[in-house]
């Protein structure tokens, strides 16, 4: 009951009383008491109760938060527990449902029905039946950055007034909604933040920002275990979190989400609504609804004196945050931002000393508002609801976007994949057709194409309509080009696939796609006598080699074309002769067999070196290529991001072991350990001072491989490190001692971060084109798209082998997203991917990140070749 809850918040304030400084902070003010006006049934134990403390004064470890939920759902008929995936350390996802014991008997029918809504082909008639007897559904997502740690707090104590609560109020809630609570969206990062802050912290709390306590390590605990924003990842669903969170997702479809976030202890509250750019796709009634509920929230906030903004910050343009993903699958999706404490207790820029307990408190005022609100509009937002889906709402032009097979070459498969586990339905041609106005991705321009068959068909006369446009269309419109986040992610340019979309209708022979096709693999002509052949241009390939060296065998890439049987083989294939490998002799079918399989490859047996054209399998252009020992940096100050993306790349997908070695760590002994270093974005100038620039001097000149990307790729140029000859491109203002004064100078103040935003590359799509001869470039093509974060790129010379450089023409050469004229004349015709030998090594330069997200994947082969084939060149 109400008093039980009173003399524990009593008994633990008289703890922390005890500590002079503790008093003065007065971690669990009686102002932040959840709900103290509900009565509670004794039945069920609070968090307080259950962990032994007040929520506020400990970061609560996940085993604990686990063992909390499993509780409430044993002592509550109100609450059940869904395990949905396992993270990479092993720990358990769940989510909860909670709704009232008469809906919990008939779960599965209101969660059926749910999905008719959705559903086109349910008739009007039978949706407005629906929409007069169902439950709303709003679903309430937290922590997804593990170090925000205030919102799983709130979870727990959400789901207990929701289980404990013997008021009518609670119970007309829950007659009215089933409210899915997913508590830790990102376990193991929490428990990265909680096990640190809890080994950090003092016995007197201390509200300095300075002090240890609110100081994390390096990579911190906001990301996964491979260092990934998961809030990033609600479309790419690269990592198991994601994918299991979407698969109950696409379950359940709710028609509110809400996402829990924390940012600077200096900001107040963030609720809704944002700002722009907005995703145009979307209905008009929208931005209506985000305001409704940035309302609510207000109300609240106004009645316990709880500061807040809106509208000044944070747009929901990118599709694959928390806040905007649901807003393509007909929720009303938002996003809350508490000023982070980042511990128990930390003063303000003004002063004011931001409890934990008031963050938790803050976001359990937003999370019963939003269900509260959602249940006030609930047959509003179901009609929403079943309007989004109706293919009439479409607001684009497009009716249908094309990828042709590419027989498991590139990432067709993969973005089928995607697609399939979003709802969106897709269909094969069973015959050949033709499109009048096709238009394709690389040109922008429409022509006519015939397709063949196999070639997979997204219509966007379907359901997930909005989803599919915002995800395939080339080039979003784009209101504003200051953006939190980035301007273009449309998976063909993403993926580098041959893609093309039209705005008529047309007729074709096809048969919907069930699951994605497997990739053709197989041991061929197992008993072959002379060699064993993988093309280079298949997507395992690298893989498949990783798994070659692993096996212990000698293995070759060719660094030119061949033909046999008619097929031609491209640069990089990999060459296994039997005479180099004569110890392998009683294994090698088996080998061979198991590798094809696990890397899904094709491995092609023949009898005779000799072939049809081109180089023979024993030429000396077939070079052997021999397991790196490789180094990647990581630590401070490299990009946590981006070191956890190639730690991913060759970890996951490429089976290939890596050194991850901290940057304070690097030495010229250690250096000579290695043959690769690879370098993921930061400032070196701490980590390579003019000593240790003449140590890696030495290493490459000795034979080492050094591949720096992003901004480490600027500071090997002549310019700041002098390692090289190779120069970065400079503006036309760089190279003017005197000029009249440019109009920004005199840019207002209130204006200047807006003109700014003009003056960046804000995560475009440049075309790209490619050496396809040279080894950087095996396996990919001869163009790609190349997404750029900023202006940096190298000039062309005699010395720098440019192995990829942006399209010539300014005009062309931004394919998506936003670039101003001067940004596109200056990088026009520059170089992005090349390669400085330097005595019996190199030094690779990658300007713009390869692998972003582990979705802008077209260029990861240059990283997988700099790391595997180059050294071996």
């Amino acid at each position: 009951m109400t008093d039980r809850r009173s003399v524990l918040l009593w008994t633990v304030s008289l703890i922390f009383l005890a500590s002079p400084t503790a008093a003065r902070q007065d971690l669990v003010q009686e102002r932040f008491a959840f709900s103290p006006e509900v009565p509670m049934s004794d039945a069920v134990p609070s968090p307080a109760e259950f962990l032994g403390y007040e929520l506020g004064t400990m970061v609560t470890l996940h085993a604990d938060v686990v063992a909390y939920i499993k509780t409430l759902s044993e002592s509550s008929e109100r609450i059940t527990l869904h395990e949905y995936a396992r993270t990479y350390e092993g720990r358990p996802l769940f989510y909860m449902v909670i709704t009232s014991p008469e809906n919990h008997n008939r779960i599965e029918e209101i969660r059926r029905n749910n999905l008719l809504l959705a559903d086109p082909e349910t008739s009007d008639e039978d949706a407005a039946l629906l929409i007069a007897e169902q439950p709303v559904i709003p679903w309430l997502s937290y922590n997804v950055h593990g170090n925000e740690a205030s919102s799983t707090e709130a979870a727990m104590q959400v789901a207990y007034r929701l289980a404990a609560g013997t008021d009518e109020h609670t119970s007309d809630l829950l007659d009215q909604a089933v409210v899915i609570v997913d508590p830790v969206i990102n376990p193991d990062g929490r428990d990265r933040f909680a096990y640190w802050y809890r080994s950090v912290q003092s016995e007197i709390p201390n509200p300095n920002s300075s002090d240890l306590e609110h100081s994390e390590p390096w990579p911190g605990g906001r990301t996964n275990h491979y260092w990934f924003d998961l809030n990033r990842d609600w479309v790419w669903l690269v990592h198991p979190e994601s994918r299991g969170r979407m698969a109950a997702y696409q379950e359940w479809l709710p028609q509110v989400h809400t996402d829990y976030h924390e940012q600077s202890a200096n900001n107040n509250y963030f609720t809704m609504p944002g700002m722009t750019p907005r995703n145009l796709n979307l209905p008009d009634t929208y931005d209506e609804w985000a305001e409704i509920f940035g309302q609510a929230n207000a109300r609240e906030f106004d009645r316990h004196q709880i500061n807040y903004f809106t509208r000044e910050s944070f747009d929901f343009f990118y599709p694959g945050y928390g806040s905007s993903y649901p807003s393509l699958m007909g929720a009303i999706g938002m996003l809350t931002e508490q000023g982070s404490s980042r511990g128990r207790v930390v003063e303000t820029d003004d002063g004011y000393l931001l409890t934990f307990r008031q963050g938790i408190f803050d976001h359990y005022t937003t999370s019963m508002a939003g269900i509260e609100t959602s249940v006030k509009h609930r047959s509003e937002l179901l009609d929403y609801f079943r309007t989004f889906f109706t293919p009439s709402a479409n607001k684009n032009d497009t009716k249908a976007y094309f990828l042709p097979d590419d027989g498991g070459k590139g990432y067709t498969y993969d973005v089928i994949e995607i697609l399939l586990q979003h709802g969106v339905e897709v269909d094969r041609a069973t015959a050949g057709f033709s499109i009048r106005d096709a238009y394709d991705y690389w040109t922008g321009r429409m022509s006519s194409r015939s397709f063949e068959a196999g070639t997979f068909v997204i219509r966007t006369d379907q359901a997930r309509h909005v989803l599919i446009n915002t995800l395939m269309q080339r080039q979003m419109a784009i209101e504003d080009s200051v953006m939190y986040d980035m301007a273009t992610w449309s998976i063909p340019l993403a993926y580098n696939l041959d893609a093309s979309w039209t705005l008529s209708e047309f007729r074709f022979d096809s048969e919907t796609v069930a699951s994605a096709p497997e990739h053709d693999s197989g041991l061929r002509n197992p008993g072959a006598g002379y060699a064993f052949v993988i093309d280079w241009d298949q997507r395992n390939a690298p893989k498949a080699l990783s798994l070659l060296w692993e096996a212990g065998y000698r293995v070759r890439s060719a660094r030119k074309t061949f033909t046999i049987d008619d097929t031609e083989y491209t640069q990089g294939t990999l060459i296994v002769l039997l005479g180099r490998n004569r110890e392998k002799a009683d294994t090698v079918r088996d080998d061979l067999d198991r590798i094809a399989r696990v890397a899904q490859v094709r491995i092609m047996g023949f009898d005779s070196g000799r072939v049809q054209d081109g180089i023979d399998l024993a030429s000396a252009n077939s070079r052997p290529v021999k397991k790196p020992r490789v180094a990647l940096l990581v630590d401070r100050p490299m990009s946590t991001y981006t070191a956890g993306q190639l730690w991913f790349l060759f970890d996951q997908w490429t089976g290939l072991g890596i050194d991850r070695v901290r940057a304070r760590n690097l030495s010229a002994n250690l250096l000579n350990i290695y043959d690769v270093l690879l370098l993921p974005g930061g400032d070196l100038s701490d980590v390579f001072d003019s000593t240790m620039v003449g140590h890696l001097r030495q290493w490459v000149s000795a034979g080492g491989t050094l591949i720096a990307t992003e901004s480490s790729a600027a500071f090997f140029t002549k310019d700041r490190s002098k390692l090289t000859g190779v120069e970065l491109v400079k503006s036309d203002e760089d190279d003017e001692k005197k000029e009249e004064p440019k109009e920004r100078y005199y840019t207002r103040y209130e204006a200047r971060s807006d003109s700014s935003g003009l003056r960046r590359i804000p995560g475009s799509a440049m075309r790209g084109i490619l050496d396809d001869s040279h080894p950087l470039a095996f396996g990919i093509g001869d163009r790609l798209y190349s997404l750029k974060f900023s202006s940096d790129a190298l000039e062309p010379s005699d010395d720098l082998q440019t192995v990829g450089y942006y399209d010539r023409n300014p005009e062309e050469v931004l394919a998506s997203g936003y670039a101003s004229r001067e940004n596109r004349e200056k990088i026009a015709g520059k170089t992005f991917a090349g390669v400085q030998p330097l005595g019996s090594g190199k030094v690779v330069f990658l300007v713009d990140n390869t692998q972003y997200r582990m979705f802008w994947v077209g260029p990861a082969r240059m990283i997988q070749n700099a790391v595997m084939l180059l050294p071996g060149m």
